[in-house]
């Protein structure tokens, strides 16, 4: 017998079989629709702040407790233009919390109150963030540019910045001008896009500057205001914006807002810029003023004060008052690549260690730092971080 032959009828009986017989749908018989599966529920999405790692609060890895005066004027930070003794005197000082990060664009205003420098010889009157950046931008429109200070990185104000790329603690609210608020967000904005011209791609490489998240935490609804949030005047500063309600955070608090925004290594950034002003010729005068009078004996015709707070003493303007501001550092912490603020407390990580402040204290002009403080700012971290790793324990178990 043909073997392909024998195999069609042996299949064709198999089929006929009534074990092998394509069943009737009793659904179709009975004119009741089939029952179709229920879809499987979509995954639960993780709350924001799941995967990261909280700070470990040790006092046992306290590296250092520093303080600063911040140079604050309650109508905000001068730049204004003044023709005195023959000579034109430039002043771009007064940032309070935000110097580090509007120093570019007030420098750039500043700058701008001169028509044109392109080899003019100016002389520039500070050695901390803004007079380098001011000296800088000079630089690049073509000026000879001499700096006097009487100290340089890393002995500067600057230096002791939290460096966080977002302009809080500049003014006080109620005496905010409108010529003020134009000056504000103009150097807010040069500032944050000049930054990005000097992002590195690790910590520690170039110019120390990074991307990094931010979060707020807040027991109400955060909403906006004249600065952030949807319509102030920062809000496209805040990439990657959102806000989280109940159940959408893991963090110790009923609200979370984040956006991402720029850090600033002052260990790394301020040498790579005072770097880069002595590369591009600047000369170094190192000096202490004390008066106006000896600043307008200085043999240029162009002169940019950028004081910070000692112009108080040297131009008399009263208004600027300092803010201290105590820090304690840990043991960097790699791990950790977050910003969080919790009421007064903040915590940056940065690559020479994770810095931990809360304090803004007017008209103090000690800089002895105070063991009460740091015990304050230390064990009010802790629960936040405590509560947040807890927090994240728990909803693990759950999962």
């Amino acid at each position: 017998m043909n073997r392909r032959r024998s195999l069609s009828v042996f299949l064709c009986g198999l089929a006929a079989t009534p074990g092998c017989r394509r069943q009737p749908d009793p659904s179709a018989a009975s004119g009741e629709p089939a029952v179709v599966p229920a879809p499987a529920p979509p995954p639960v999405k993780d709350p924001e702040g799941l995967g990261l790692v909280p700070v470990d609060i040790d006092p046992a890895f306290e590296i250092r407790t520093i303080t600063g005066l911040r140079p604050f004027r309650p109508a905000g930070f001068m730049v204004r233009r003044e023709e005195r003794d023959g000579k034109i005197l430039v002043h771009n000082y007064g940032h309070g919390g935000g110097g580090m990060t509007l120093s570019w664009g007030s420098s750039h205003l500043a700058t701008r109150q001169v028509e044109s420098v392109s080899g003019v010889s100016c002389a520039v009157i500070g050695g901390g963030v803004m007079g380098l950046s001011t000296a800088r931008l000079l630089q690049l429109r073509g000026a000879k540019v001499t700096l006097y200070t009487d100290q340089l990185p890393p002995e500067t104000t600057s230096n002791v910045a939290g460096a966080q790329c977002w302009p809080v603690s500049v003014f006080d609210s109620s005496g905010r001008t409108p010529e003020f608020e134009a000056q504000y967000i103009e150097a807010a904005h040069f500032s944050f896009r000049y930054f990005q011209r000097l992002v590195s791609p690790r910590w520690g490489v170039r110019w120390g500057v990074r991307w990094i998240p931010n979060y707020y935490l807040g027991d109400r609804a955060q909403g906006s205001n004249w600065i952030d949030g949807p319509g102030g005047v920062l809000h496209d500063m805040q990439v990657g914006f959102k806000d989280f309600g109940p159940g959408e955070h893991i963090f110790p608090s009923t609200h979370a807002r984040r956006f991402y925004t720029m850090m600033i290594e002052p260990s790394v950034y301020l040498p790579a810029l005072l770097g880069e002003v002595q590369g591009a010729g600047a000369a170094i005068d190192i000096r202490r003023f004390a008066n106006a009078e000896e600043v307008l004996r200085l043999p240029e015709q162009v002169i940019f004060n950028c004081t910070g707070l000692g112009a108080r003493e040297l131009f008399n303007d009263q208004e600027l008052i300092p803010i201290k501001g105590q820090l304690s550092i840990l043991m960097p912490q790699p791990q950790v690549n977050y910003n969080l603020i919790s009421g007064p407390f903040y915590m940056f990580p940065r690559a020479d260690g994770v810095v931990l402040g809360g304090t803004f204290n007017r008209n103090q002009w000690d800089l002895t730092p105070e063991d009460s403080v740091k015990k304050w700012v230390l064990e009010g971290q802790r629960a936040v971080f405590e509560q947040l790793r807890k927090n994240q324990q728990e909803f693990l178990a759950k999962k």
